[in-house]
């Protein structure tokens, strides 16, 4: 481990393992196979890294997502590590020479697409080599019960089964117990050690809110908490996708679109735009950002309700892995509850999958409609328990709601909708019960029924808060032919008859609002330390267009954050500074230290 901890320092420039890093390098680099569960951000690419750099040999990487895999071959490449990938991107001829490469012993890394691997060609290719290790990233990918299911992923067993004596590591920083276990039994992992993290992420902000107008609230959210900062949308439809996008740039906001109608140069040059360029806002479908390694996003909002929570951790985790503080923010209304029951009743899916995915949806909406911390909530999902009651980083946590009996207005709901032969959606049963005379109600005499009128004392924002509440907790349904028609179930029966009482929450109004976060240590900054910090950006923004990668392959916010804070005059004191090993002193520490005469 000495070794190790030198390479740490001297190539990556970490001063110390995180967590259990140390204890799965150890573990892979004496040749044991492993599963890793780590957080996005928490370092799960070293626990590989390191070891493909202490044992002899090339390290086979598997990984899905072509920007991926560029991306961490970029930032490889500048600190010295001999990485390159293998993969659809590459034409005949730079592939042959990358195959001629790793034949020559020339790479301490190869990265690799699932697709490329399982092929004849490349499995012969690598029996004519020493091979360090296999690494699966992103290893949920082999879950069918997974948001990012790739069929591919199931046939990588073949490594074990060609491959006897070589170590394998499988990491991810999403997956339940039912897909841990899946992992292990696809991947042939019986007998692999498994390496199990803290979920948490304590420096981002979870808050879910009414939806009322979704893109006039992210706009004022954005304007209020993250104006000129990096972010991601999230939107279940690519016509929302383009929409939004449209009317942020109109509202002028830096934003792009991605989803997977747009072309395949489109939807490049895009990514690109965002992993480069600084303040832009990604407006996406989950197409987008398996393994985005950008570590400046400050927010993820989401404008549509996730299928799961292993979704909804995973696309929130892209925020804030920098450690700094970020935000995951969404907008969450009745409509979404409706929209994703009815996708998976009209499903083709068999029975099975259904059930699998009713009860994903059922813990992302208890996790939206909870009354208590959101971060213990959303860990326990994933078997982690905790000692506190709160995190004081969630909108729970620091705008508690209220919680009411609500169990006569939960009647009268149920109520109206037998009234009206449960073939009308929430929009119509709230006219009726708060008695306004539409022509619809009119047309089909619902102004002469015993509900009509009897809701007018609560305000229809009240009452649609019900009925989404009361359809996440399964009280009520949506019709099968996908109209959208509420109807009632075996468990309206008791709360009508009033056997069971039925306790909803209140959303509190914020008493003003939070305003910009303070997103590091250094706020506010001084005149001297502004224009250093200025500096710096600056000259790291020229130095990563000039080297072709994003700004964050140069250094990451955290490390020009300790620039300006320590101030160092010479090598020596450079050193010291997280996120500078060996190779980016020798190249960068001389421009670093002219910037900085100025502390």
């Amino acid at each position: 481990m000495s070794k190790a901890l030198n390479i740490l320092k001297e190539v990556f420039g970490y001063p110390a393992f995180r967590g259990q890093q140390a204890e799965v390098i150890a573990h892979l680099g004496d040749g044991g196979d492993c599963l890793v569960l780590m957080p996005t951000g928490g370092g799960k690419s070293l626990c590989y890294q390191i070891p493909a750099l202490l044992r002899d040999g090339v390290a086979i990487v598997v990984s899905p997502l072509i920007a991926l895999m560029q991306n961490q071959v970029a930032a490889l490449n500048e600190i010295g590590v001999r990485a390159a990938v293998l993969n659809s991107s590459l034409s005949q001829q730079d592939a042959a020479q990358v195959e001629q490469k790793l034949l020559a012993g020339e790479y301490d890394l190869l990265y690799v697409a699932p697709e490329r691997l399982l092929t004849a060609r490349f499995l012969n290719l690598v029996t004519r080599i020493p091979v360090a290790l296999f690494a699966i990233d992103e290893a949920h990918c082999v879950s069918q019960w997974g948001h990012d299911f790739r069929p591919e992923y199931s046939q990588l067993s073949v490594l074990h089964e060609r491959f006897p004596k070589v170590p394998r590591i499988a990491l991810t920083a999403t997956a339940d117990m039912v897909t841990r276990k899946e992992i292990v039994e696809r991947l042939g992992l019986d007998v692999a050690k498994v390496f199990v993290s803290s979920f948490d992420r304590p420096n981002i902000r979870y808050q879910i809110i009414d939806k009322t107008n979704s893109r006039s609230q992210l706009l004022v959210f954005i304007q209020a908490e993250h104006p000129g900062d990096a972010g991601i949308v999230y939107c279940l439809s690519r016509k929302k996708v383009e929409e939004t996008a449209a009317w942020l740039v109109d509202h002028g906001m830096r934003a792009v679109a991605y989803h997977a109608g747009m072309s395949m140069q489109e939807r490049s040059q895009n990514q690109e735009k965002f992993l480069r360029e600084e303040g832009i806002i990604m407006v996406a479908t989950i197409a987008f950002g398996m393994g985005i390694d950008k570590p400046d996003v400050r927010f993820v909002a989401h404008l549509d309700l996730p299928k799961s929570i292993e979704g909804y951790y995973q696309e929130t985790g892209r925020a804030g892995r920098d450690g700094q503080a970020a935000n995951a923010w969404m907008v969450y209304g009745l409509g979404d509850v409706i929209q994703q029951r009815r996708m998976i009743e009209e499903s083709q899916a068999q029975l099975k999958f259904k059930q699998v995915a009713t009860q994903k949806l059922e813990a992302m909406l208890s996790l939206c409609e909870t009354t208590t911390c959101r971060r213990i909530r959303l860990l326990s999902y994933f078997g982690e328990t905790t000692d506190t009651v709160s995190c004081r980083n969630c909108d729970v946590c620091l705008n508690p709601p209220q919680v009411w009996d609500a169990t006569v207005e939960v009647q009268k709901a149920l109520s109206c909708v037998y009234r009206t032969g449960q073939n009308f959606g929430a929009g119509h049963l709230i006219d009726v019960l708060r008695g306004n005379l539409t022509e619809r109600v009119k047309q089909w005499h619902h102004d002469r029924i015993s509900t009509f009128g009897i809701g007018k004392d609560l305000p229809e924002r009240t009452w649609r808060a019900v009925f989404r509440q009361i359809v996440a907790l399964g009280l009520l349904t949506t019709d099968s032919e996908g109209h959208g028609a509420l109807q009632l179930v075996e468990a309206s029966r008791a709360v009508l008859k009033g056997q069971e009482s039925v306790y909803l929450r209140l959303q509190a109004k914020p008493e003003r609002s939070p305003g910009k976060r303070q997103t590091d240590d250094l706020v506010p900054l001084d005149s001297t330390e502004r224009y250093l910090w200025e500096q710096l950006r600056s000259w790291r923004a020229k130095t990563a267009k000039e080297h072709g990668v994003p700004a964050y392959v140069i250094f990451h916010d955290a490390t020009l954050h300790e620039l300006v804070r320590l101030c160092p005059k010479t090598e020596d004191e450079l050193r010291l500074v997280t996120g500078i090993g060996a190779r980016k002193l020798d190249k960068y520490g001389n421009h670093l230290i002219e910037i900085l005469r100025g502390c």
